[in-house]
């Protein structure tokens, strides 16, 4: 009976530490899963080695702000910067969408929909910051910086 409960409480023990292990966000040295997601005009994106900068932004104040913010910027400047944005929009209500999805539609850059269940789960966050992770031509991230689109300049994080 003891060796039984042992085995049992093993189990649950390795489940929930690769669970937690899983759940833990990208950190410097770690590879930034690929993933495939459309942007405000429907058309697909996919992360690959050619993308430099992600820019992430896990709530709706922040996001108004950083679309302001981008905006100003000029629909090359991401580009150049070989940068992608990306907004989580999981879990935003249907009549939230019809608005919001026909005002970013009207923005001069490329805004990738963050629409997937875990999608923004593994990045780190930061209150009302953009997280910025450089990455090399792996996938891994090179480095970890937040942006406060209110008061700094996205071009600093950027180089």
């Amino acid at each position: 009976m003891g060796m039984k409960i042992f085995k049992i409480a093993s189990a649950l023990l390795v489940t929930f530490l690769m669970a937690t292990a899983s759940a833990a966000p990208y950190a410097l040295g770690s590879k930034v899963k690929p993933f495939t997601a459309n942007d405000q005009h429907g058309k697909e994106f996919t992360l690959d080695s050619k993308t430099t900068y992600l820019l992430l932004s896990d709530d709706m104040a922040t996001g108004k702000i950083t679309n302001a913010a981008l905006d100003k910027k000029g629909k090359d400047y991401l580009p150049k910067k070989k940068a992608i944005y990306v907004a989580n929009i999981h879990g935003m209500p249907a009549i939230g969408r019809m608005f919001a999805f026909r005002k970013m539609k009207k923005y001069s850059h490329r805004i990738v929909y963050g629409d997937e269940k875990d999608l923004m789960t593994p990045f780190p966050k930061h209150p009302s910051h953009v997280t910025v992770l450089k990455l090399d031509s792996a996938g891994k991230v090179t480095r970890i910086s937040y942006w406060d689109p209110a008061t700094q300049d996205v071009a600093t994080h950027l180089k």
